[in-house]
């Protein structure tokens, strides 16, 4: 039964006719500022808006630059990149969140901007004095490094969130103060010349790995999605899923499904997926029928599951290159390529029971658009295509981004209405550069994380505690990651929650797959990509894992339902989610390593299958209604099925094919309840 509210009760209620469209510009500006850290910007005007302009268009200038003429030295290229992000944070993001703090930017912002560029210049002027007496610290480089870190941590609480800052600060306690910390997790620990020494001063820290991808890959590919938006795409992602999906059962679901896969191939943010898609798909599936928390979950199952499509999957396919070691990007992109299409294949299917089990049909004939028209500018996808056969063939990854961002503006001149013009083009440079300075406080402060582990041993350390705990058992080591990755991911980009994840959370999954390899043994890329994969699922799931599901809250706030029930909707439409980690540990040959094809078509028969059994049971609908003790049965099967193991597909087919004969002997030969209006 529907939830929505007559015409009559709405008016009586005192709230606005329901839109049948989708959510203003306004309302979305105000749910994003909301839920997304990323999106709580000033509304700047006069003199300082059009400072602030300049100052992100030369940030894409520089950037560009060292993309195409060559990056200087990792410790120049790195701190311009970090003194440009902290010094425009600072104006734009204001301290706290209230309304009048953002029209007026603050006195000693003003102060803290300018600290950040003589940050940011430092290594620049003082480089040959800088490593001529590298290991020595003086007054001056202590200073500027303690200030390094503490506008570090600030820039990345304004403009990312809480929870990362609350995470570097105590990795930062944890690093000073070791030699008070009891057990297992004991080291010498640092004075501070020495810890800040680490943080800004050598590649461990603030300038490590992380933000050195920021400053390359990631900025790169931030620009093509920016210049992609700006064609039109994002509504064009909508407009495809609606005439290839709108008329199938539930069909305003599966466009969100679709939509938001392809959202995620550009994006990178669960929340900005869920309201860029979520505006438009869960106004219609609450006009089709749906209650307020399940369209809300479908939409940020979806949104969220296009963080794990390739190619761009939130960026984090950057930083485990980096960080793995003797693998290609699109080594990463592939292997992630069968886990996201069965995620999505997971929700689709569940949804498709749930518009089965309370009779919902599709959009009519007259609500479709015209299927000939919107595949008319197709042509609007090839960016997208070209940038995964540039990867194919081997076309170094910033360079497929730069060539991709030039394709873009070719293509868009195909039509007038996408067509970029020069000031287009200085626009798509400024939203890139600005979509990047969240990226960058966030790796930033990821390198303080990840400078104390290594200096610490706290990695290894964490990683042998969950393997003793777990007992050497494998399914309750990955248990245990799991916990501690959904935990650790709560509140967090996708960029920053891998960073933090894979650093602390996948040396638990890589001790446990070597323990029987000697000391000192090279670690397979298999067990690599298993382990950070598993990880980077399950961080990016917690964008949708009560209590704190950022993607589930952004969506009730267009859906108008209750945020943890919204939550747990999601959660349960994002099952495959939880279980298909599990999967590819204990089942390479869904990462496409040394497998052949005829593993891999039979893992995928029995996964999808296991799919649609488990869709089945936790909906309680199949070709008809099921009982508890069916959805139970199913239930179980689908988890035989997916397991990977000989004996369990065996069992689980045998069962799965029962329950298919009594289902389809025993279906409803109509719809029996009439479609929801």
């Amino acid at each position: 039964m529907s939830d929505k509210l007559s015409p009559e009760e709405r008016e009586k209620k005192k709230l606005p006719p329901e839109d049948e469209g989708h959510f203003s510009e306004e309302q979305q500006k105000e749910l994003l500022q909301k839920y997304d850290p990323e999106s709580n910007t000033r509304d700047l005007s006069g003199i300082i808006k059009h400072v602030v302009f300049y100052g992100l268009l030369a940030f894409s200038l520089f950037q560009l630059y060292t993309a195409i003429f060559g990056q200087y030295t990792a410790y120049i290229q790195r701190s311009v990149h970090l003194g440009f992000a902290l010094s425009l944070i600072f104006i734009l993001f204001p301290m706290r969140r209230r309304k009048g703090a953002r029209h007026k930017v603050a006195w000693y912002d003003y102060i803290f901007a300018l600290l950040s560029i003589g940050v940011g210049a430092y290594w620049p002027i003082m480089y040959d004095d800088l490593v001529f007496r590298i290991g020595r610290v003086t007054e001056l480089d202590l200073i500027v490094g303690i200030l390094a870190v503490i506008l570090t941590l600030e820039a990345t609480r304004r403009a990312v969130g809480m929870p990362i800052t609350v995470i570097g600060i105590l990795f930062l306690t944890y690093g000073f103060f070791g030699p008070y910390f009891p057990g297992f997790m004991r080291h010498r620990g640092q004075d501070l010349e020495s810890l800040i020494q680490l943080m800004f001063y050598t590649t461990d820290g603030i300038l490590g790995t992380p933000i050195g991808v920021s400053a390359t890959f990631i900025f790169t590919f931030l620009l093509f999605g920016s210049f992609l938006v700006k064609t039109g795409v994002g509504q064009y992602f909508n407009d495809l899923a609606v005439s290839l999906a709108g008329n199938l059962t539930g069909g305003p679901a599966k466009v969100a499904i679709f939509s938001s896969a392809l959202q995620g191939t550009i994006s990178g943010s669960s929340v900005a997926n869920v309201v860029t898609s979520g505006s438009y798909t869960i106004p219609m599936m609450k006009k089709l029928g749906y209650k307020k928390e399940f369209a809300g979950g479908v939409e940020a199952a979806a949104s969220t599951g296009g963080q794990l499509m390739p190619p761009i999957m939130g960026a984090a396919a950057f930083l485990m290159v980096e960080f793995i070691g003797g693998v290609t990007y699109w080594e990463i992109a592939k292997a992630a390529a069968i886990p996201a299409l069965l995620y999505f294949t997971g929700v689709w299917i569940m949804t498709h029971f749930e518009a089965k089990r309370i009779g919902l049909k599709g959009l009519s004939h007259e609500e479709m658009p015209d299927r000939k028209e919107v595949l008319k500018k197709i042509y609007l996808l090839t960016p997208i295509l070209a940038i995964i056969l540039f990867l194919l063939v081997g076309i170094p990854t910033m360079q497929a981004a730069l060539y991709g961002i030039l394709l873009t503006i070719f293509v868009s001149a195909f039509n007038k209405e996408t067509r970029l013009g020069f000031k287009d083009i200085i626009h798509a440079l400024v939203d890139g550069a600005r979509t990047a300075l969240a990226v960058a406080a966030a790796t930033a402060t990821a390198g303080i994380i990840v400078g104390v582990v290594v200096k610490t041993g706290l990695g290894l350390s964490l990683a042998n505690g969950l393997v003793s705990a777990s007992g050497g058992n494998v399914l309750l080591t990955l248990f245990f990651t799991m916990l501690a990755a959904i935990v650790l991911g709560m509140g967090s980009p996708t960029t920053a929650n891998y960073v933090i994840t894979s650093t602390i959370a996948a040396p638990a999954i890589i001790t446990l797959l070597m323990v029987d390899e000697p000391a000192g043994a090279a670690v397979p890329i298999v067990v690599a990509l298993s382990a950070h994969l598993f990880v980077f699922y399950f961080g990016i799931i917690a964008d949708i894992t009560p209590p704190v599901a950022l993607a589930a809250f952004a969506a009730s706030g267009i859906s108008g339902g209750e945020p943890i029930r919204t939550g747990f909707n999601a959660a349960k439409l994002a099952i495959a989610a939880f279980i298909i980690p599990y999967m590819f540990v204990l089942s390479p040959e869904l990462l496409m390593i040394d497998t052949t094809w005829t593993q891999l078509i039979w893992v995928l028969i029995t996964a999808i299958t296991g799919m649609i059994a488990i869709g089945a049971g936790l909906i309680g609908y199949w070709y008809r209604k099921l009982n508890w003790i069916e959805r139970i049965i199913t239930f179980v099967t689908g988890i035989a099925l997916i397991y990977p193991e000989g004996f369990t597909d065996l069992i689980g087919a045998a069962v799965f094919i029962i329950l298919f004969a009594i289902q389809w002997m025993s279906r409803e030969k109509k719809t029996k309840r009439p479609q929801t209006a």
